[in-house]
């Protein structure tokens, strides 16, 4: 079983993983690990991962950074980002190690603090046990369990009562190693009561070794606190990303997802939302384009628990080459969640006879006085709309390109930060064109 050499591993090395990391993350190792070891690595033997052996995954050898050597070099110089006209407060993640040593000052409302997660757990403890870990569900997902166990270190956004943040975070996360490489990422972003922020998160890979990283999110928003959450990865294709999500909210709070899958390997994001509070409202957005071999599933479980909320669910897939693309989306709607508004929408274009689609819509409803609905196509270009463009003197390419455009449009019309919106619409452009899909004056985006 190849969960032995990880449970080998993190028994004889457990003393190290504690002492350099903090006392609060280190308290849920133990609960994390006995949910491990009864579930094991997700396989296709289990509904929700038909299509995908997640165990497969975790067979090659890997290194692990469990020493917490620091890397060399400044990445504000080395690895900047900077994409014309969005101005953000931008910190960096290597692989698994959050980079403090060349911090640049940020100006920020008095109880907010944005950077480590282990230096948040050692000075605000009481805050971090309230919430790390609280969300994240590892007694359904070994996945999560894995990187509890092992997550050393992390990124956090804590935003205090009543403060609202205008300028949207930036966390770049770096893959980067001359060996296979096993990556545990952690991210806490807390909204406390009517506050408000954004955080735009960005994969890179900047060396050819292969990666495994598991990714584990948790987003608190609190009583009327609005919460953007923006993913754009742009791996290489040797990297398996295992990403789950996890929101909880509280009454009348409004949250946005929105993941962007441009380059990528193997990827299996999962999301799961409980919406605790009357009049929560929720947007859980995905768009894919994948090319090549690559392999992208999304799973998103949303629960109704409480009247009078809303939650709606947009993904799309352009699936080019041998790709292959799955989708599964389940509403729960519990009993006395009555009033509930809630909506699901998966579009999938197959631009190549060799790619592949796998779709599964999903309504568990217990209420009887409810609104919801899920839509579903899976299709090619459509050949009429092609003839059009081209009796307009446009070319094959650029026809198809005009029409894969539009339909991808819907999606990036949730992004509430308008200079990442023209930022997506550029790469997004670039990809269907096969070039090379820079953010702007990066030194990261090859």
């Amino acid at each position: 079983m190849i969960e032995t050499q990880y449970i080998d591993l993190f028994t004889q090395h457990r003393k190290v993983i504690d002492a350099k990391s903090a006392p609060g993350m280190n308290n849920l190792r133990d609960k994390a690990f006995e949910a491990f070891k009864k579930q094991g690595f997700p396989t296709k033997k289990q509904e929700d991962y038909k299509y995908i052996d997640i165990s497969a995954e975790f067979m090659p050898d890997f290194g692990l950074n469990l020493n917490r050597v620091p890397f060399t070099g400044n990445p504000y110089v080395n690895l900047m980002c900077e994409v014309p006209n969005m101005s953000t407060n931008l910190y960096f993640v290597l692989n698994d190690l959050f980079h403090k040593e060349h911090l640049p000052v940020m100006n920020y409302p008095k109880g907010v603090f944005v950077g480590s997660l282990k230096q948040f757990a050692e000075e605000q403890p009481i805050v971090f046990a309230k919430y790390y870990g609280q969300a994240a569900n590892i007694d359904a997902n070994s996945v999560a369990a894995f990187n509890t166990m092992f997550a050393q270190d992390g990124f956090v956004v804590y935003v205090p009562k009543g403060v609202i943040l205008e300028k949207p975070i930036q966390l770049i996360n770096i893959l980067k190693s001359e060996h296979n490489y096993l990556v545990n990422r952690r991210i806490l972003i807390i909204a406390e009561d009517d506050a408000q922020v954004k955080l735009l998160g960005c994969d890179h890979t900047v060396d050819e070794s292969h990666f495994l990283t598991t990714q584990v999110t948790e987003i608190f928003a609190g009583r009327n606190a609005i919460v953007d959450f923006y993913e754009l990865e742009e791996n290489s294709d040797k990297v398996t990303r295992l990403a789950s999500t996890f929101v909880y909210q509280e009454e009348s709070s409004n949250v946005l997802v929105n993941n962007i899958t441009l380059n990528c390997g193997v990827t299996r994001n999962n999301y799961h939302v409980k919406l605790a509070g009357q009049h929560a409202d929720v947007y859980i957005c995905g768009m894919v384009i994948a090319d090549r071999k690559q392999y992208v599933d999304n799973f998103a479980f949303l629960d109704h628990a409480v009247p009078h909320c809303q939650s709606t669910q947009l993904f799309k897939y352009v699936l080019q080459d041998e790709s292959v693309g799955s989708f599964c989306g389940r509403i729960l709607v519990e009993k006395d969640a009555q009033k509930t508004l809630a909506y699901q929408t998966n579009n999938n274009l197959c631009s190549s006879p060799n790619a592949h689609m796998y779709s599964k819509p999903q309504l568990e409803i217990y209420a009887d006085d409810v609104k919801c609905s899920h839509g579903l196509t899976t299709g090619q270009l459509d050949e009429e709309a092609l003839f059009y463009l081209r009796s307009r003197g446009i070319s094959k390419e650029a026809a198809r390109l005009l029409l894969m455009q539009a339909f991808t449009a819907d999606v990036l019309e949730h992004v509430r930060i308008p200079s990442l919106k023209e930022r997506l619409l550029d790469l997004v452009e670039k990809r269907f064109r096969g070039e090379s899909a820079r953010c702007g004056n990066c030194a990261v985006c090859k």
